[in-house]
Parts: structure tokens; C-alpha cells; sequence
């Protein structure tokens, strides 16, 4: 039965899926991609909130703030970037079976925007504790 060689079992119709199964497979891996990336990115902020913690007897009320507002947003970007990566996933099942697919160009460059504000507030922070 699993081989398809045996008698009386139904051949299956391929659905629309299977049809570009390739392009779903990729589509999946990049989904991954992004969930992953959204996890190094909450871990960031953890990282920042962990290291705050443990030199909080050295840090003025400023150095307070930022890593405060680099924990928050890191763990906010994160979420945001799981949303997002879900929604594009469910889009493009649909765009690649209905062969509409299109780059999404402005997420993308949103979400590198976002990256590279906090990791240049990260530079700032750690500049500004360590001098």
C-alpha cells in the first residue's frame, strides 16, 4: 500500500500543493528561517536584560533606560517578526498555488531597518557602559 503497487488501493488526485511542491518546501524552509531569527533576536533583548542585571550596581539612570528599551524592543521585534513571517507564509501557500507570486520588498526592508536601530542602540549601550 505504501509503495502504490498494491491492488485495490485508490490512486490519489495530486493537489494544487503537490503540483509546486518544490516552491512549498522553500517556502516552508524560509518560514523556518525566520522563526529562528525572530528567536536570536527576543534572545538579544534577554542578553541585554541579563547583562543589566548583573552590573546594576555600575549603571546611571540613562544606562538604565537603554538597556531597558533595548530588552523591550528586541523581545517586541521578535513578536513582530513571528506575525509577520506567519501572515507571509499563509500568502505566499496561496500566491505560489495560484501562481501570483510577487517579492515582498517593504516588509523586508522593514524588519532590517528595525534590526540594524537596535543593534546600533546595543553599540551605544555598550559604549556608554564601558567607558
Amino acid at each position: 500500500m505504501l509503495d502504490g503497487d498494491s491492488k485495490g488501493a485508490e490512486k490519489q488526485a495530486p493537489t494544487v500543493d503537490s503540483k509546486y511542491i518544490q516552491q512549498h518546501l522553500a517556502n516552508e524552509r524560509t518560514y523556518l528561517a525566520w522563526i529562528r531569527t525572530a528567536i536570536a533576536i527576543i534572545g538579544v533583548g534577554f542578553l541585554v536584560t541579563n547583562l543589566h542585571f548583573n552590573m546594576r550596581s555600575t549603571l546611571t539612570p540613562i544606562n538604565d533606560f537603554m538597556a531597558n528599551t533595548i530588552g523591550m524592543s528586541s523581545v517586541l521585534l521578535g513578536i513582530v517578526v513571528i506575525v509577520m513571517s506567519t501572515v507571509s507564509y499563509l500568502q505566499k501557500v496561496k500566491s505560489i498555488n495560484n501562481q501570483t507570486f510577487k517579492t515582498p520588498r517593504v516588509p523586508i526592508m522593514l524588519l532590517g531597518i528595525l534590526v540594524v536601530m537596535i543593534a546600533v542602540f546595543f553599540s551605544v549601550y555598550f559604549v556608554m557602559v564601558n567607558t
